[in-house]
């Protein structure tokens, strides 16, 4: 069980370290609105991978590329909508305004859908994670749930470990904070336009 364990862990730390929309996400949210509002965030995997799981799991390794194609391209879409609000947030920076206040749940919501449209989690669970998941729970259910909380807990507490870091960097005064929240809506606006490119490519 402690090889599934293990797997789990290193895989969960590839997913948290992994340059990505929804690690980008993360961070601009917390140069907007502050790390305290934005670690709930952290746990949208949770609630967006269930079903990503079940599809990969399902057609493993036979995603059709239609589903790809259209994955990326809306992914695409939304990515650069989030770059937007990133760049407003950027151009209308005023370092005596408090943080925009955002519900928790809004929040957690609003990761959760980026999740779902990134595929990266799909190509994931298909061509690497999903097998390793499957071979464990056909030994016996126990290693199979061993790999998933591996897996979770660390990339969950990696993206957490993210918010917390440029939560500090966001005390180091409003030209920092900007600068990053700068840095954060051009990452964005890259990510989104490699999506679509993805996208129309495929």
């Amino acid at each position: 069980m402690w090889l599934y364990i293990v797997q789990g862990i290193g895989y969960g730390f590839a997913a948290a370290v992994q340059p990505g929309p929804f690690q980008t996400y993360l961070i601009s949210q917390t140069l907007m609105k502050g790390w305290k509002r934005t670690l709930p965030a952290c746990l949208a995997p949770l609630i967006s991978d269930g079903p990503i799981i079940a599809l990969c799991l399902l057609v493993l390794s036979q995603v059709p590329a239609w589903l790809q194609r259209f994955l990326y391209i809306a992914g695409g879409i939304f990515v650069l909508y989030l770059a937007y609000g990133a760049y407003r947030s950027w151009k209308n920076f005023d370092p005596d305004l408090p943080p925009a206040e955002t519900g928790t749940q809004q929040s957690v919501i609003k990761a959760a859908f980026i999740n779902l449209l990134n595929p990266n989690p799909y190509i994931f669970w298909s061509l690497v994670t999903g097998p390793i998941l499957l071979a464990g729970w056909r030994e016996t259910p126990a290693y199979g749930l061993g790999f998933m909380l591996g897996f979770y807990m660390t990339m969950i507490l990696g993206f957490g470990a993210f918010v917390i870091v440029f939560g500090s960097a966001r005390q180091m005064g409003p030209k920092v904070n900007r600068l990053l929240l700068g840095v954060s809506a051009i990452a964005l606006f890259g990510f989104g336009l490699f999506e679509l490119w993805k996208g129309i490519m495929a």
